[in-house]
């Protein structure tokens, strides 16, 4: 369980990054966030944004003390990913201090009732949202709409 006086962080954006995709942006705005008291941080463990601000936050874990927790949308999620992207996914998981499997089975909504999830968990949403419509944006504006900051990675 949470410590009550802990910050929580959740992270959403795009599975599909740009080729100048910021990834030191990403990693200084996450230490940024660490050394304003954010020491938990929920990942959605899609591919893409998730992923890739998942291995920051491995990489700052050596140097922070910070907890992930993997928010699987449904088990069996990562049967659907390729076997290279399968293996990266479960090293990362490896590396999280909580997973958390949010349904038994997939179903339509799922990825939607996952995002709401760390969205009601969390203080702070880090966002990677260049689209109107998606995943990314309708969490964000979940977000907005619960009162939680959102912060917009440019």
């Amino acid at each position: 369980m949470n410590d009550a006086t802990e910050k929580i962080c959740a992270l959403t954006g795009h599975r599909e990054l740009p080729e100048n995709f910021d990834t030191n942006a990403l990693y200084d705005t996450l230490e940024k966030l660490i050394g304003e008291g954010y020491t938990y941080f929920c990942c959605g463990m899609a591919k893409g944004f998730d992923l890739v601000a998942l291995e920051c936050l491995v990489d700052l874990k050596q140097r922070y003390h910070v907890r992930i927790e993997a928010c699987i949308p449904y088990a069996g999620y990562e049967h659907g990913m390729p076997a290279a992207g399968r293996k990266k996914y479960e090293m990362l998981l490896s590396w999280c201090d909580e997973k958390n499997v949010l349904s038994p089975a997939f179903f339509n909504g799922c990825f939607l009732a996952r995002d709401r999830y760390m969205v009601d968990k969390a203080d702070l949403v880090l966002a990677y949202c260049k689209r109107a419509t998606g995943g990314a944006a309708y969490t964000a504006r979940y977000a907005e709409r619960s009162g939680k900051e959102v912060y917009f990675l440019e």
